[in-house]
């Protein structure tokens, strides 16, 4: 799999409630979800995010509650991946379920600024900064995770295993 996007970027322990704020988990629709992602990191965010982009981050991505409105948060609204030192496990494990992949990077998290374009690799953990020219390391999605993803998250994968 190859991501290829736009970078937005955040700093350490961005919580689920900035992730998506309280506030409008009165819905599970992610159409909704995605007009508030991110808001109170950062007000503009929902109007300036585009299909395809990516967020990066620091450390401890995703702590706070373990609710999974908050990566269907990020991926309605078209972010196709998230980078980060590294991640609360339950986010983590809660992004692989509904197919948002995640990737943990030191160096990428460090190096790569907003704004900057790149490409991961998910098969080989490689992020190219082309931007920057430079590259960095990942730990490689495995690879039931990577079935998770391709079929839209674990429930899509579970329909498709029981129907074949």
């Amino acid at each position: 799999m190859i991501f290829k996007g736009k970078v937005w970027k955040f700093g350490d322990n961005i919580d689920t409630d900035a992730i998506i704020p309280a506030r409008y988990l009165n819905t599970s629709d992610p159409a909704e979800l995605a007009k508030h992602v991110m808001e109170d990191a950062d007000k503009d965010f929902p109007s300036k995010v585009k299909q395809g982009d990516m967020i990066i981050a620091r450390a401890n991505f995703g702590c706070g509650s373990s609710r999974e409105h908050a990566p269907i948060a990020i991926k309605a609204a078209g972010m196709q991946a998230v980078i980060a030192k590294s991640f609360a496990r339950i986010f983590y494990r809660n992004s692989f379920n509904i197919g948002l992949p995640i990737f943990e990077s030191e160096d990428a998290a460090d190096n790569i600024s907003e704004g900057d374009e790149i490409e991961i690799d998910a098969d080989n953990g490689l992020i190219k900064n082309i931007t920057k020219g430079e590259q960095y390391t990942a730990k490689p999605i495995p690879p039931f995770m990577q079935e998770l993803i391709s079929a839209g998250g674990l429930i899509e994968w579970t329909k498709k295993r029981l129907a074949g």
